[in-house]
């Protein structure tokens, strides 16, 4: 996907701009293409971008290691800010109000539509990458032999063998 240069879209029919989605984007691993619809609209001191997607991922399950497709669908819109241009006397360091926090581009930049939608699918993705409802995850076998130690901690098991045998 093309970047969009921002006052190109002050020339549009409308202010706006649709761009179908159908690629594959650098970094995230799809089995599918993404296919969907992406409306980016001028609103004079902001962008508002519209998108419905679709793909299909390949995860690991958090409890059996097993992989398996997951569906990822967005519906979903961000209004992004345009900043207004800062004077040369406008201090470089100042105190940010919470409500001030926001993703703002230049009003004579350019929006990168891949890096958005990326973004978009990014959040998501399940936090929990469960395979199932019903999986039971790996079998754990415990790794302790006969004489109930764990093999790895033989060695310090001799050593307090030999501390205890020392201080007698």
């Amino acid at each position: 996907m093309e970047a969009i240069y921002i006052p190109r879209l002050l020339k549009l029919s409308e202010r706006k701009e649709e761009v179908t989605i159908q690629e594959s984007i650098a970094g995230l691993n799809t089995l599918t293409p993404i296919r969907g619809l992406m409306v980016i609209k001028h609103g004079g001191n902001y962008l508002e971008v519209v998108a419905k997607a679709e793909t299909i991922v390949t995860l690991v399950c958090d409890r059996c290691l097993n992989h398996y497709n997951h569906r990822i669908s967005i519906n979903t819109s961000e209004l992004i800010w345009l900043e207004a241009e800062q004077s040369e006397d406008f201090p470089q360091e100042r105190e940010v109000a919470v409500e001030d926090l926001s993703e703002t581009l230049s009003p004579d930049g350019y929006f990168e539509p891949e890096t958005w939608l990326y973004e978009q699918l990014s959040l998501a993705m399940p936090l929990r990458q469960l395979c199932g409802k019903t999986c039971q995850g790996t079998e754990v076998t415990p790794s302790v032999a006969s004489s109930g130690i764990d093999s790895r901690w033989a060695s310090l098991a001799d050593l307090k063998k030999q501390l205890s045998t020392n201080n007698e």
